[in-house]
């Protein structure tokens, strides 16, 4: 059975993480756990991608190499990842001799069946965005302001013929309707593809930039970022190696909606398509993270810290804060009040109130021994009909990666405990002298123990440090495969729990 791989895109070694980093790692993270709950076996890459002018300007700025730049940006990215508790098995860097190499070999070979040529360029180019651009490319007569400052400039390039497979690609794109996650995003790529598609500029003359990787047929140019940067997704899966195919094509690739198209989308299929490579088999765009409706990003301003709050509050509710307030592929709007917010209610309210009273509770009425449960009557029946609802709706969101709908489904189901709770009311059981009162408390704290399993099973990928606290006060292992765990069958009935926790504490 082949692997499961997943991609993030490559950082940028421009400066450091920020919140939409961060949320794209733990999405990606969020998705390979699912799949590894589901059974499959999975691998996992992200990385940082080191060349291009921007990063040659930062050296010199700061007075240091390049590479010792990347070294330290780096390092700030992989703590992050540390801090985040993500899951991945592999962390490319273009500078690594393993990427250039296969850079390199694909080059050549274009090169050499006549796919890249060589000609002069007069037009406008972005220093910020490192692409050429065209007049179209303006909106309202004017560059917007994702460019930066923009020049014209002349002067001999290498280009590969992008425009060549251009109806290759819409009719890929009309037989393949999923391909790229949510489905407007696609739309959208087939509405940029209906302007004819000018070739591919791939490298830079080194006197202009000489940060990259030298071009195989003409030294004295370095290639260009995307032909650099995407190629590290094969690169990471192996290419040229007996193994490649168990890792490609990737299952997903892992992308912010503002590196769709035309990188993404446009050029990758186009060069794995003239490499003759086999696509991807599928593409998630995801949203922005706004403040006041605007993009937040460090050139306005608006930025996140996101090991701030991660040393503040623990990786777990960053991890759930941004997996419950963002809908996939759509933006979402951050402030430390929301955040706030999240933390009290759904986690220290609903889950980490639930964990302490009824560990309290089952210390106090039966000395921590989970006690036998017994006949269901209509309160039980209710919360076993709404626990199968809630865990097939949850795992249909989780799989189609909507985790904020499916987090809200089981936020509803962790509610529903505390309000069986409420309706059993088990501290007034424990004080009655009415017949059937203890047989009703055994079966109202067994109950509760086992819906509790039951919730605390599908955290496990969104929440898995406090997936693990939980468990190891139920005296259990963190769940590993979902088929055996979401079975509602009072396993935990004559077992030792340990003592309350407070998982949450208040701010």
């Amino acid at each position: 059975m082949k692997t499961f791989y997943l991609t993030t895109a490559i950082d940028y070694a421009n400066g450091s993480p920020h919140l939409g980093h961060a949320y794209e790692k733990v999405l990606a993270d969020v998705i390979v756990r699912t799949r590894r709950a589901l059974g499959e076996e999975t691998y996992f890459v992200t990385g940082l991608d080191e060349h291009g002018q921007k990063v040659q300007q930062g050296a010199e700025k700061e007075k240091v190499t390049p590479l010792d730049r990347c070294n330290r940006i780096a390092g700030e990215f992989q703590d992050m990842l540390a801090s985040l508790n993500i899951s991945h098995d592999d962390y490319i860097r273009t500078t690594e001799s393993r990427h250039k190499k296969v850079v390199r070999s694909l080059l050549q070979d274009l090169f050499d069946r006549g796919e890249i040529y060589k000609a002069e360029y007069t037009g406008f180019y972005s220093t910020r965005a490192e692409q050429f651009l065209q007049e179209k490319d303006k909106e309202d007569g004017v560059w917007p302001e994702i460019y930066g400052e923009v020049s014209e400039i002349t002067e001999s390039n290498y280009f590969f013929k992008l425009g060549k497979y251009q109806e290759w690609l819409l009719q890929f794109l009309d037989e393949n309707p999923d391909f790229i996650l949510p489905s407007h995003r696609q739309t959208q790529v087939i509405e940029f593809l209906r302007e004819p598609l000018n070739d591919l500029c791939i490298s830079r003359p080194k006197e202009r930039l000489s940060w990259g990787i030298p071009l195989p047929f003409d030294p004295e140019y370095v290639t260009y970022v995307w032909f650099d940067a995407l190629v590290n997704y094969i690169t990471a899966a192996g290419f040229g190696d007996n193994d490649f195919s168990k890792l490609w094509p990737a299952n997903l690739h892992v992308i912010g909606k503002d590196i769709l198209a035309p990188p993404h989308a446009i050029y990758w299929p186009i060069m794995l398509r003239a490499c003759n490579i086999e696509l991807p088999k599928q593409i998630l765009a995801h949203g922005w993270w706004t403040s006041s409706g605007a993009k937040m990003s460090k050139s306005t301003g608006e930025s996140v810290n996101p090991l701030e709050l991660i040393e503040e509050y623990e990786a777990d509710i960053f991890r759930y804060f941004v997996m419950r307030e963002m809908k996939v592929g759509q933006d979402a709007e951050f402030s430390l009040e929301r955040f706030e917010s999240r933390y009290r209610a759904d986690l220290g309210n609903d889950l980490g109130n639930l964990v302490s009273r009824l560990l309290h509770m089952c210390a106090n009425y039966f000395d921590s021994i989970v006690p036998q449960h017994h006949e269901a009557e209509e309160p039980e029946k209710n919360l076993i009909k709404r626990w199968e609802e809630t865990h097939g709706v949850c795992l249909e969101n989780f799989e189609k990666f909507q985790f904020s709908q499916g987090l809200e489904s089981l936020s509803g189901f962790i509610r529903s405990i505390n309000k069986y709770a409420d309706e059993r009311v088990p501290w007034k059981l424990a004080k009655s002298t009415e017949v059937g009162a203890f047989v009703n408390l055994q079966t109202c704290i067994s109950t509760m123990i086992e819906a509790l399993r039951l919730a605390n099973s599908l955290l496990v990928a969104v929440l898995p440090e406090i997936h693990a606290k939980i468990n190891n006060r139920l005296g259990l292992e963190p769940t590993e495969f979902w088929r055996d765990d979401l079975v509602w069958d009072y396993r935990l009935d004559g077992e030792k729990l340990k003592e309350k926790i407070i998982l949450f504490p208040r701010k």
